[in-house]
């Protein structure tokens, strides 16, 4: 399946204990880094949802309903079970194919045209697109690309009124709140009211549901940090892996479309974008082997758990394309989760990335012309690539 010569990782989040699947962190809290235990925490029944920012979550009236992605429970796998229909492979197929092409087509256009052009751009606008097209914001006011730079930098779980920084941070985040309600969400339900049939998208659904403004904002910034922002990030980690692996980008460009998915599910695989998901534990349950009481926090290292030698075989820090996960769920491991908060727009993110990534790399005289910045989200163990600059000549004629 490879040699010395394979990809390694291009982001490097620090290593755990090598052997150590289950532990207590220094702070009382547990830490999973073994993909069995992983699995076990994220289909357990026994764990609501903790992290990515549901402090802040917590703190919204209670008269207003949580996002999905904040929900447990049966309340929670009925949402899931009504909207799994815009992400089955026939709908992405059918419904999404199309638009993520002509994206991608006007993108390279750009870049054509200029000649040079941040990846991170390119790669952000075409999953706004594709996004917005699932939500149905139909009706944004230029700048949706600016608002969301503006609200997604801050880091999670940090408002408050007890610091300078907190109050600082709850301002800066209601002002960023209010500016996507005006200028996107509200122009698209007011341009859904009535229309019920004409579109198949979340905001009819969430309307037919009976949800209010600030529901639905709070889906769409939802769906929009998990399917626009991790895509972004995603794109990016996949071409430095191509640009910088001469053999790795022959496969990819001489393989037909599922053999080039199973690829970016490997690099997806080995540079998860979320490295950490959290649980918090409603009742006493044994996990690797550990017994962990009610009311405890478990983080899982996803980058760790995908790189556990027992499932994933030998050197597990390689990209090589064909392993086979035998405990599942898929070629990319853990990095859209599992279980009842496993990301329910996973297909759509690897293909949106083979659409783009399967055009740029076919551009004559395609360069990197600048090593990429990788900074970091500490709160999810994520991280971010920057300065990603790629050059292509203009087409003649």
């Amino acid at each position: 399946m490879g040699d010395a010569r394979d990809s390694v990782r291009k982001v490097d989040r620090g290593g755990g204990r090598p052997g150590c699947p289950v532990r207590r962190g220094a702070d009382g809290s547990w830490e999973v880094r073994g993909y069995a235990a992983a699995r076990e925490v994220l289909r357990a029944t026994e764990t609501v949802q903790a992290g990515l920012g549901i402090e802040t979550v917590e703190k919204m009236p209670s008269r207003i309903r949580r996002p999905v992605l904040y929900q447990d429970g049966p309340g929670h796998r009925e949402q899931r079970r009504q909207t799994a229909r815009f992400f089955t492979p026939r709908h992405v197929d059918a419904h999404y194919r199309e638009l993520m092409t002509r994206v991608a087509e006007e993108q390279l256009a750009v870049l054509r045209a200029v000649g040079t052009a941040q990846l991170s751009d390119l790669s952000f606008t075409m999953a706004i697109e594709v996004v917005s097209d699932i939500l149905g914001l139909t009706r944004s006011r230029p700048g949706l690309k600016s608002r969301l730079e503006r609200f997604f930098p801050e880091e999670f779980g940090r408002p408050g009124l007890t610091s300078l920084h907190g109050l600082r941070w709850l301002l800066r985040q209601n002002a960023n709140w209010l500016r996507i309600h005006l200028a996107d969400v509200r122009p698209a339900i007011r341009a859904h009211r009535g229309r019920e049939g004409e579109r198949d998208d979340l905001i009819s659904h969430l309307l037919a549901e009976g949800c209010s403004g600030a529901e639905i904002l709070g889906e769409c910034l939802t769906y929009a940090a998990a399917g626009m922002v991790t895509t972004r990030e995603f794109i990016c980690v996949a071409a430095w892996h191509l640009f910088d692996d001469p053999r790795l980008l022959e496969r990819y460009r001489a393989a037909e479309e599922p053999q080039r998915l199973e690829l970016l599910r490997e690099i997806l695989r080995l540079e998860p974008v979320v490295g950490r998901l959290s649980r918090r534990t409603t009742a006493s349950m044994r996990v690797g082997g550990a017994s962990v009481g009610p009311g405890e926090l478990i983080t899982v290292f996803v980058d760790e758990a995908n790189a556990d030698p027992d499932v994933v075989g030998r050197a597990p820090c390689l990209l090589r394309p064909g392993r086979v996960l035998e405990l599942g769920p898929g070629a990319a491991g853990l990095a859209f989760g599992d279980g009842a908060h496993r990301c329910p727009g996973a297909g759509v993110a690897v293909l949106e990335a083979d659409v783009l990534l399967s055009r740029l790399f076919a551009l004559e005289g395609l360069r990197m012309t600048s090593s990429p910045r990788v900074s970091f989200k500490d709160e999810i163990g994520g991280y971010e690539i920057r300065n990603l600059t790629v050059t292509a000549p203009p087409r003649r004629g």
